[in-house]
């Protein structure tokens, strides 16, 4: 064998790839494992009408009259019960809200109980009171008009996919590259790669560009089957959708080489790997808005390595955003990729 096929960067990139697609367990976690993700997600969180809100009402006086001014079966499901029941229902969090009507001194009033910290019951004291006092004879000086737009790029669906598809580049590159380095150094394939005229960087670059390969069919299979199944499109074109992905696989397996340099054992490279990931799945914005965080934690959630991936594929798929707009999270994205690179270079050993 001669020429760029003997290449020690060719040769163990086809090892790496073998070895791979021989592995069926590895195939589902890298390839089935997120399409189940999508398809389970998305058909949990795709778009219906708003459900009725679940309202009960205390046994007693004006309980009949209540109950009929909410009997509209598209906004309420009326319960009826005794006090101790609304309070049971309540804490359970089986209704939303519970009604009590009243009459003090010879004046019709209605105590609305409820949990605020719970918007859907905020929500649903809101749409009683509403229907209550119309049935009471209340007319709005204002009249409005409401205009119903379902759009793409507004759904949950649209904001899920591009945090499915930063944490499957994560995933795949931490533990694709970071797993697979250490495993073969407790198999000793490692040791006897000393003993070849190979060079360190020659066995990086192939481990990376393997698990970077590896990552764009999964990519593009969650891109179609979010097309086809849900109508998720990329509002900004695919072209910068292309180039986040790549960075961002480069990104994360220079992370797991880096972490993989000096572990020697499966338990001890996991429990890096967690302590590098937990904190980006559980800040990034995978599943819900990084917004919710404190605004004195945000600086630093900003420049964790996942964050900037899966806003920049939000900004381009949902926003219709161009690179110039997402070139500061481009730049963040690089430079995480050079420092844990050159890192990965300067403390790996063989052994």
């Amino acid at each position: 064998m001669s020429g760029w096929k003997s290449h020690p960067l060719v040769q163990l990139f086809l090892a790496r790839f073998r070895e791979f697609i021989r592995t069926p367990e590895a195939v589902f976690w890298g390839y089935g494992f997120p399409l189940v993700m999508v398809a389970a997600l998305g058909l949990a969180f795709r778009s219906e009408p708003v459900q009725p809100s679940i309202v009960m009402i205390e046994d007693g006086p004006g309980a009949d009259a209540a109950a009929a001014a909410l009997s509209n079966p598209a906004l309420f499901r009326v319960l009826r019960g005794s006090a101790e029941d609304c309070r049971r229902q309540l804490r359970s969090g089986k209704v939303e809200v519970v009604l009590v009507p009243a009459r003090i001194e010879g004046e019709s009033v209605v105590q609305f109980r409820c949990d605020e910290t719970r918007p859907g019951s905020l929500a649903a004291r809101d749409r009683v009171n509403d229907s209550l006092q119309r049935a009471a004879g209340r007319r709005d000086p204002l009249s409005i008009q409401t205009e119903k737009i379902t759009e793409p790029g507004s759904r949950y669906i649209d904001f899920l996919v591009p945090g499915l598809i930063g944490m499957g580049l994560m995933g795949g590159g931490v533990w694709g590259v970071g797993y697979a380095i250490v495993d073969m150094r407790i198999r000793q394939v490692l040791k006897r790669f000393l003993g070849t005229p190979m060079k360190k960087h020659h066995f990086v670059a192939a481990m990376m560009a393997s698990r970077m390969v590896f990552m764009f069919p999964e990519i593009v299979a969650i891109l179609l089957i979010s097309r086809f199944m849900f109508g998720v499109s990329s509002h900004g074109g695919y072209f910068p959708v292309f180039v986040i992905v790549l960075l961002g696989a480069f990104q994360f397996a220079s992370i797991g080489l880096a972490i993989a340099s000096r572990a020697r054992t499966l338990e001890a490279v996991g429990g890096l790997m967690n302590l590098t990931m937990v904190p980006m799945w559980i800040g990034s914005g995978i599943f819900f808005s990084s917004e919710r965080f404190p605004e004195a934690v945000q600086p630093l959630i900003r420049v964790i390595p996942l964050t900037p991936v899966i806003s920049s594929l939000r900004q381009v798929m949902q926003e219709g955003a161009g690179l110039a707009t997402i070139a500061p999270n481009l730049a963040l994205m690089a430079l995480w990729a050079a420092l844990c690179f050159v890192l990965a270079l300067k403390i790996f050993r063989w052994d």
